[in-house]
C-alpha cells in the first residue's frame, strides 16, 4: 500500500469540494481531491450551475435595493421550523465575500441572470439579483485534463450541444422559424458545434454546470491541487478520537492518504443509496418509482463513513431531495437516459394530469413545488406519475420532454412509446391509460378561461418566476392557451431528484456532530454530504451550488485559521 501525505484531503469533485479545495490551497494547505469517478465534475457538472448568492455583486447592480433583512425574512418564510438563524446569517455574510474571492483570485468567473426568486410574491422575495451563472468556458484551457471533465447529462443537450441556463439562448431555438435574426443565431451555433465534434468529438464551448466545474478544476489546477480520479473513498483513518487520514481503492491498488489537518466529505449526498432513499423518500416508501439523473456514483459514501464514527445522519425533512419531474428516454441499443423537465411545463398549451385525467396543480411552477404536489396528489395511487399533455400546436411550437419543435421529426418517439399520439382526447386516454370522461372534462373546463390567457384552477402565470420560462411572445399570459385541435399528445412523467437536502448534522463552520453535539475531530462534511441550510424546501434557482460553495468557502477558512498557528 502506497502512502501519501496532505494537509488536507476533500472527497468529491463537485463545486462545494474544488471550492473548499481551491481556498484552503490558497491559504496556504497543501491539499488533495480524490474523485471516485473517471471523471471530475460530480453532479454539478451535470446541473444547470446556477448559484443563489443573495448580494452578490452581479446582483446588486440589478437589484441595489435588495439587503440583508429581505434575505433574511424570505429565508425565514421558505425554511419555516427548521430556520437557523446563525446559519442563515453565515451565508449572507459571506456569499459574497466567496463570489469575489473567486473571480478575483481564480479563473472562476460569474454573469448574472434574470431569474426571479422561485417564491417571489413571499415576503422578502426578489424578482431579480440573486441567482447568477457560471460563464461560457471554452475547455481546451484544461489542456491534458479536458478529457477527464465529466460530460453533460445527455438528454438535455442537442446532438451534444449545450445551453445557458439563463434560457436566452434557447429562446433563439425555439424562434428559429419564426425570426431571420434566430434563424442565423441557430446555424451559427450548429456550424460551430458540428466543427467542435469533428475535431474534439465533443462539445468545447460548454456552459452552465459543465463550465462551473470547469471553471473550478482550472482553478485547482492551477494551483497545483491534484484531482486524482477513479480513486474511491473506503474508509476514514482514526487515531485516537481524531480523523487523520483515508484508505482508498484505486487502480494502482490499495493507498492511504495521510491528513495533518481533516478530512472534508463532499461525495454528493444519497440519491442512489437504495436503502436510504427507500426511507427517506414517501413515493418510493409506497412503491413508486423514482429516476434520478444524478450520477450513478452517488451512493451515500460521506454518510456512511460519518455515521460509523458517530455522526448524525437524520432523515428530518418532509422533502429529503429537490423533487424533479422526469421522464425516461430509451436511447436503443439498451441505453437509457434520464430527461429532467426544466422548461417545456411553463409553456402555453401544455398541462399536467395524473391517471385520473385531473389536473393537480400550476404546471409553471418550479419543478420542486411541481414534484412535492405530485407526491402528494398520487399518494392514494398506485404510482407516483403525471402525464403532459398537449396538442399538435403546441408540439410543433416547444416540443415535449425529449421531443424537440418542429421541424424535428417526432416518429422514433411514436415508435418506442415514448411520446403518445391521439387523434382525439379520448384516443389519447385510452392509448395512455387516463380516465378518458376525465381528461376530456378537464381539458373542457381548461380551455374555458385559457381562451382568454386564464388559468381559472391555478393561476398559472401569476408570478414572475412562472412567465420567466415561458413564451413572451404568447399573450396576454405566457403561460397559458387552450388545447384545442388534434392531433393531441402525451409523455408520462415520474419522479426524480437533483440531489438530497438531507444529510450529516454539521456544525455552520462544517464539523461532523455527534449525536451529543460535539464535533469530531478532522472530519468535516460539505456540498450535498452536508443537511441543506433550506431545511428540504427549494427557493430559488441555484439554492444548491449557492450555499454549499460558500459553506465550503467558510469551512476551509475556519480550518486554514484553526491552524495558522500551529503552521506558524
Amino acid at each position: 500500500m502506497t502512502t501519501q501525505n496532505f494537509d488536507l484531503i476533500v472527497v468529491g469533485s463537485g463545486a462545494a469540494g474544488l471550492t473548499c479545495a481551491i481556498t484552503a490551497k490558497k491559504r496556504g494547505l497543501d491539499v488533495v481531491v480524490l474523485e471516485k469517478e473517471s471523471v471530475f465534475g460530480g453532479t454539478t457538472a451535470l446541473s444547470g450551475g446556477v448559484l443563489w448568492v443573495p448580494l452578490n455583486g452581479h446582483g446588486q447592480k440589478q437589484n441595489a435595493q435588495d439587503n440583508a433583512d429581505a434575505v433574511r425574512t424570505y429565508m425565514m418564510h421558505e425554511t419555516g421550523r427548521f430556520f437557523d438563524k446563525e446559519a442563515v446569517d453565515a451565508f449572507i455574510a459571506n456569499g459574497p465575500k466567496m463570489v469575489d474571492f473567486l473571480e478575483r483570485e481564480t479563473a472562476m468567473q460569474f454573469v448574472p441572470t434574470l431569474y426571479p426568486d422561485y417564491h417571489p410574491d413571499v415576503e422578502g422575495g426578489a424578482d431579480i439579483g440573486r441567482s447568477i451563472l457560471a460563464k461560457p468556458y471554452d475547455i481546451r484551457q484544461l489542456g491534458p485534463h479536458m478529457a477527464r471533465l465529466k460530460p453533460p447529462l445527455k438528454t438535455i443537450t442537442f446532438i451534444g450541444m449545450m445551453f445557458n441556463s439563463s434560457n436566452a439562448d434557447l429562446k433563439h431555438f425555439f424562434r428559429a422559424t419564426k425570426s431571420l435574426a434566430s434563424a442565423f443565431y441557430v446555424a451559427k451555433r450548429l456550424v460551430s458545434h458540428l466543427k467542435e465534434l469533428a475535431l474534439y468529438r465533443r462539445a468545447v464551448h460548454v456552459t452552465s454546470g459543465n463550465a462551473l466545474a470547469a471553471r473550478l478544476a482550472q482553478s485547482a489546477f492551477d494551483l497545483g491541487i491534484p484531482i486524482l480520479t477513479s480513486t474511491a473513498a473506503r474508509e476514514l483513518v482514526l487515531e485516537g478520537d481524531q480523523v487523520v487520514g483515508m484508505l482508498t481503492d484505486a487502480e494502482a491498488g490499495p493507498q492511504r492518504f495521510n491528513a495533518r489537518y481533516g478530512v472534508i466529505l463532499a461525495c454528493g449526498g444519497f440519491p442512489h443509496d437504495v436503502k436510504r432513499i427507500a426511507q427517506a423518500y414517501p413515493h418510493v416508501k409506497r412503491g413508486h418509482e423514482h429516476l434520478s439523473p444524478t450520477p450513478l456514483s452517488n451512493t451515500g459514501d460521506g454518510l456512511n463513513m460519518a455515521e460509523a464514527l458517530g455522526g448524525v445522519v437524520d432523515i428530518r425533512f418532509q422533502d429529503s431531495a429537490a423533487w424533479m419531474p422526469v421522464t425516461k428516454v430509451d436511447y436503443g441499443n439498451g441505453e437509457v437516459g434520464v430527461f429532467p423537465h426544466l422548461l417545456d411545463r411553463y409553456k402555453p398549451g401544455i398541462i399536467g394530469v395524473l391517471k385520473n385525467g385531473k389536473r393537480f396543480t400550476n404546471e409553471s411552477n418550479s419543478y420542486h413545488d411541481v414534484g412535492l404536489a405530485m407526491v402528494q396528489a398520487c399518494k392514494d395511487m398506485d404510482e407516483t406519475a403525471m402525464w403532459l399533455i398537449c396538442d399538435k400546436k403546441a408540439l410543433a411550437q416547444y416540443g415535449l420532454g425529449f421531443v424537440k419543435p418542429a421541424p424535428m421529426p417526432i416518429g422514433r418517439f411514436l415508435r418506442n412509446g415514448y411520446l403518445i399520439e391521439g387523434q382525439s382526447l379520448s384516443d389519447l386516454a385510452q392509448k395512455a391509460g387516463i380516465d378518458s370522461v376525465q381528461l376530456e372534462q378537464t381539458v373542457r373546463d381548461y380551455n374555458v378561461g385559457a381562451v382568454r390567457g386564464e388559468d381559472q384552477e391555478f393561476g398559472r402565470g401569476r408570478t414572475s418566476f412562472n412567465r420567466y420560462l415561458a413564451d413572451p411572445d404568447h399573450h396576454p399570459n405566457p403561460c397559458v392557451a387552450p388545447l384545442q385541435k388534434g392531433p393531441f399528445y402525451a409523455i408520462k412523467v415520474i419522479m426524480g431528484d437533483l440531489g438530497t437536502f438531507d444529510g450529516i448534522k454539521t456544525s455552520v463552520v462544517g464539523e461532523v456532530l455527534r449525536h451529543d453535539g460535539r464535533p469530531i475531530e478532522g472530519l468535516y462534511a460539505v456540498g450535498n454530504d452536508r443537511a441543506s441550510i433550506m431545511g428540504g424546501n427549494y427557493p430559488a434557482a441555484g439554492i444548491t451550488h449557492g450555499p454549499n460553495m460558500v459553506f465550503a468557502f467558510v469551512t476551509a477558512n475556519h480550518i486554514s485559521d484553526k491552524t495558522s498557528q500551529v503552521r506558524a
